[in-house]
């Protein structure tokens, strides 16, 4: 039997949740966990109305240029991944008239989606099935159950992923006692973070150096949070938008297939809503700095002090809101700000998606693997991870010959699950992406007309 629905905000209260009236934000930041009024804090912002982000410190960048990271660990369930799955959920309620009661809901993913999905279906009143890979971390599966997810583990790691898809278009997609929150192909994830995500990078930069975005800096596993670089490219038409990929798994860059360790990234494929025309970059990073580089942040404050590198108080404020994706994203973005020469009046916009709080088996397998660093390892590995960040393994995507080549990679794997050679030729044209920015505020006013007044 369908139950009510509970609603939440709009894609442009997101954006801005002033647009929220103050009862609404407050009651959101002081709600439990488990608590409905979660939906209203999806969004960027803290409760002082600022938004979540740090300046990564020079003394480790070793770039001259402002890197700014937006922090998504205090997101509802501890990842900025929960956005959109609150959006697709909500889209199919306010555009296809879905119901709780009425189907089970499906999120493929490698963890955070996923854990993401559980946790917006128990708020909204969906029971959640979440199909991942059976090797990632130990952390990620106990959150899912929590939120009271059920788990179907397809083989493999990471870089599995495609088995993950396989099944959610075998076992559930055609199955009409499901709906599939299919964040590789459906447009929501777009949609959060063009306007979300992408709108919050323009606020945030809005007070540093010049006041502009000269790069955004993102790993895709789904591709959604390098929407936010057309948002950038929007107001900014000279801004360089960077993909970045495991060289363990060089996807984008050579067509590689390989196995790494940087959960929520590289997922051996070009994904559906990865909107080719505007990446201007591919760059690999290697999947053990981006683990030490967190291990590194996590214990290893004493050690650069001693070493003058940097002291622990600027250390301090890293601590608990990296992950490896959110490392490898930091040292993408000061290749970037090599390649680009950038100054000091210049900023890189990037994200770390959550926290350490999903990672500490992940340390714990790294101590198994190499010991318990020391001081001087902790220094070396400094030096070596952010300082010393090169440009080895960096691709030029801009040409039309790349472009190609990526489409047709795209158009390889994604006929396979029954999208058309038109509609994936569309996607090589500005006007389908435009087309489906365009439908917000539509939807915004769905939503509106769905919910009861606030107050």
């Amino acid at each position: 039997m369908p139950q009510p629905i509970i609603t939440g905000p709009t894609y442009a209260e997101m954006r801005d949740p002033s647009l929220l009236p103050a009862s609404v934000r407050h009651a959101a930041h002081h709600a439990d966990e488990m608590d409905p009024r979660n939906l209203w804090r999806i969004n960027w912002h803290l409760a002082d109305g600022q938004i979540n982000h740090l300046c990564f410190p020079p003394a480790l960048t070793g770039v001259a240029c402002n890197i700014i990271v937006l922090l998504g660990r205090h997101f509802p369930s501890g990842s900025h991944k929960v956005g959109p799955a609150y959006v697709t959920l909500a889209e199919a309620e306010v555009l296809h008239g879905l119901r709780p009661g009425d189907k089970r809901v499906i999120g493929p993913s490698t963890g955070n989606f996923g854990i993401g999905t559980a946790y917006i279906s128990h708020l909204k009143g969906y029971e959640a099935i979440v199909v991942m890979p059976d090797n990632m971390s130990r952390e990620r599966y106990e959150r899912i159950q929590r939120y009271g997810g059920a788990l179907d583990l397809t083989p493999g790691t990471e870089s599995d992923v495609i088995l993950t898809l396989e099944r959610t278009h075998s076992e559930y997609v055609s199955n009409p006692d499901y709906i599939v929150l299919a964040q590789f192909e459906l447009l929501p994830n777009y949609r959060f973070h063009r306007h979300v995500t992408g709108g919050s990078a323009l606020s945030v930069a809005a007070p540093y150096g010049n006041g502009q975005v000269a790069a955004f800096v993102s790993a895709p596993g789904s591709a959604g949070t390098l929407a936010a670089g057309d948002e950038i490219k929007a107001k900014f038409g000279d801004a360089t938008v960077v993909a970045l990929e495991p060289w363990e798994c060089s996807t984008l860059y050579d067509g590689g297939q390989g196995q790494h360790r940087i959960e929520g990234i590289g997922d051996k494929m070009v994904t559906l809503i990865h909107n080719l025309l505007n990446t201007d970059f591919v760059m690999l990073i290697r999947d053990d700095e981006t683990v030490r580089g967190v291990k590194l942040i996590e214990e290893g404050a004493a050690a650069l002090a001693a070493r003058g590198i940097a002291d622990e108080a600027t250390i301090a404020p890293l601590q608990g809101n990296f992950g490896m994706s959110g490392i490898c994203n930091v040292i993408g973005a000061i290749k970037t700000a090599k390649l680009l020469g950038l100054g000091p009046d210049d900023n890189i916009v990037t994200v770390a998606t959550d926290g350490f709080d999903r990672y500490p088996s992940v340390m714990d397998e790294l101590v198994a693997r190499e010991g318990a660093p020391d001081d001087e390892r902790y220094a070396a590995w400094a030096e070596s991870i952010f300082l010393g960040a090169d440009l080895s393994g960096v691709l030029d995507t801009r040409s039309g010959a790349e472009k190609e080549r990526l489409q047709s990679m795209k158009e390889a794997l994604w006929t396979r699950f029954g999208y058309s050679e038109a509609y994936l030729d569309g996607m090589m044209t500005p006007d389908f992406w435009e087309a489906e920015y365009a439908k917000i505020p539509q939807i915004d006013e769905a939503i509106r007309a769905l919910r009861e007044p606030l107050s």
